[in-house]
């Protein structure tokens, strides 16, 4: 009984390390603890590494031990985020993706293996507008539990490195 609650605990270790392991352009801003075992609420500022100027702010659901501990599933946390991204300054583009698909600025894993958080960049041409959703993958099964945030650049001091694209119209 005894090694197999080192085991787990081991196991519980070792998410809680490759969850810490996030991109190097997220930085802590805050931890709001929400009940008396141990569960978190991580705030954390994402820079984009394409674009000066923008940062966004998630919100994201961490569990403690104790919780793990009681709920079973052991190696993963929810997927629920929340996103909101603003212009903190003049704004400088980089080499970014026109496309509709966008491009992903920030993941970090929410279990051990098949699931994780995800950021992702898309440049709305006809309106200016810079789209940040924060969304799960998953392995197998996808996950409707998304956020979006929109960065308007009309207004906005903005330098487009390589060119501004041409007007769609």
């Amino acid at each position: 009984m005894l090694i197999q609650i080192a085991r787990v605990t081991g196991a519980v270790l070792l998410v809680t390390l490759l969850a810490a392991c996030g991109n190097n352009n997220a930085k802590d801003v805050g931890k709001i603890n929400v009940d008396w075992t141990g569960n978190d609420i991580a705030l954390e500022a994402v820079a984009d590494p394409e674009i000066k100027g923008v940062v966004c702010h998630v919100a994201y659901f961490n569990r403690s031990l104790i919780d793990r501990l009681q709920q079973g599933n052991w190696f993963e946390d929810p997927s629920y985020s929340a996103i909101d991204c603003a212009a903190s300054g003049p704004v400088t583009i980089g080499n970014i993706s026109l496309g509709g698909g966008g491009e992903e600025i920030f993941k970090q894993q929410r279990s051990l293996i098949f699931k994780s958080l995800r950021i992702t960049r898309v440049y709305d041409q006809a309106n200016n507008t810079l789209l940040y959703l924060a969304h799960a993958r998953e392995l197998q099964l996808g996950s409707g539990k998304m956020s979006l945030s929109s960065v308007p650049l009309t207004g906005v001091d903005v330098t487009w490195t390589n060119g501004a694209p041409a007007a769609k119209g």
